[in-house]
């Protein structure tokens, strides 16, 4: 299998690396934490640079690509820990294209292409604890249209959104709407993650809504799916840059007249962080290869892949705090916002033992042996 990236792909690299290195610093996205977490005119410059519209196709007015150019893009992201929910735009851009009927696409996908609006996935609920199937949110028919009614927790980016994807119960069965944060009865109360970003807790009463697929399941299943591959890429990028400011504080920090780096059991720690890296490295790399696998495919894979980064992530964040000591959880130090970043991907699309519990339901006669 060909691992090297086209000539295509580099240059969407380089473009969002540049953007970050330029438009992104640390003062830029503690102004935009003070701020709220979430910068509508940043989401803009994104979009200026196709991003919104990666998942969207070309007669859409999207980039048409798919989730190894996804998977460059929230790297480097990743790396600067950008707060704008591009994931989410991958997430509705996939799921609207692969699910939603051509009238729903023609009015929806170009304006996401477009940066005219924000859709998010609101699928979270507090007794679910990450299963999927279990949703107490209700859609009921009305006339000719549908009203949803529930309440969705942790909505990335909720209370600055346009529009939202809620999975809701219709007849017995699960289903996926799109409701407009404007639609009568929604209601959304905004606050900062533990990384600095924003999410919302999102009530719908006799929202109106319109019916993305019946298919309900299978569509959130996908949205989460992709969700996962797109958080492992960005995690990627987030313990690079851990690793990377890690080894130059070894590089440059003294004790006892030398530096750090010249201590072999810190050498040692350091390998050992590396090493963790690349394994996270390969299994996100494996997470986005599979994206378009059968379903059930699909699935085992993003378990074993979140599995893996949520371990990796643990012991890189955790070795840089002790390599660096106190100043490694300072707030005006840049590595005590990388392990909060590292963090919060633990309790995002499900927490490790979820996930170790998902892999090891699907063992079956494999034991274990990935196909």
């Amino acid at each position: 299998m060909d691992f090297e990236f086209s000539d295509d792909q580099q240059q969407l690299r380089d473009a969002v690396r540049k953007w970050v290195d330029r438009s992104y610093d640390f003062d830029k996205r503690r102004a935009i934490t003070r701020a709220g977490g979430f910068d509508r005119n940043v989401y803009t410059e994104l979009a200026g640079l196709g991003l919104t519209g990666l998942y969207v196709s070309e007669d859409d007015g999207g980039m048409g690509m798919g989730p190894v150019e996804g998977m460059v893009v929230m790297e480097e992201l990743g790396r600067g820990m950008v707060h704008e929910p591009i994931a989410q735009s991958l997430i509705a851009g996939g799921v609207l294209s692969g699910y939603a009927g051509a009238d729903l696409k023609a009015a929806w996908l170009p304006r996401i292409a477009g940066n005219e609006a924000l859709v998010v996935l609101a699928y979270v609920e507090r007794k679910a604890r990450w299963k999927l199937d279990v949703c107490e949110t209700q859609a009921q028919q009305a006339g000719g249209g549908w009203t949803v009614s529930g309440a969705k927790s942790v909505v990335t980016a909720g209370d600055q959104a346009d529009a939202f994807l809620v999975p809701a119960i219709a007849g017995g069965k699960m289903a996926l709407f799109l409701v407009e944060r404007s639609a009568a009865g929604v209601s959304a109360n905004g606050y900062l993650t533990i990384d600095g970003g924003r999410a919302a807790e999102v009530k719908f009463a006799n929202s109106p809504a319109t019916l993305v697929t019946t298919d309900g399941l299978a569509a959130l299943q996908h949205a989460v799916d992709i969700g996962i591959a797109a958080l492992c890429a960005e995690t990627v990028g987030v313990m690079d840059k851990t690793v990377d400011l890690t080894v130059e504080y070894m590089n440059t920090r003294k004790q006892f007249g030398v530096t750090l780096s010249t201590f072999q059991a810190l050498r040692h720690r350091v390998a050992d962080m590396k090493m963790q890296l690349e394994l996270a490295r390969s299994m996100s790399y494996y997470a986005s290869l599979k994206l378009n696998a059968p379903a059930e495919e699909r699935r085992r894979a993003m378990s074993r892949a979140k599995y893996q980064l949520g371990n990796s992530a643990r012991f890189i964040s955790q070795a840089s705090v002790q390599l660096h000591g106190g100043i490694g959880v300072t707030e005006e130090y840049i590595g005590s916002h990388y392990f909060k970043k590292l963090t919060q991907v633990e309790l995002t699309f499900g927490d490790t033992l979820h996930h170790l519990g998902e892999v090891s339901a699907h063992m079956q006669d494999t034991a274990g042996v990935f196909a």
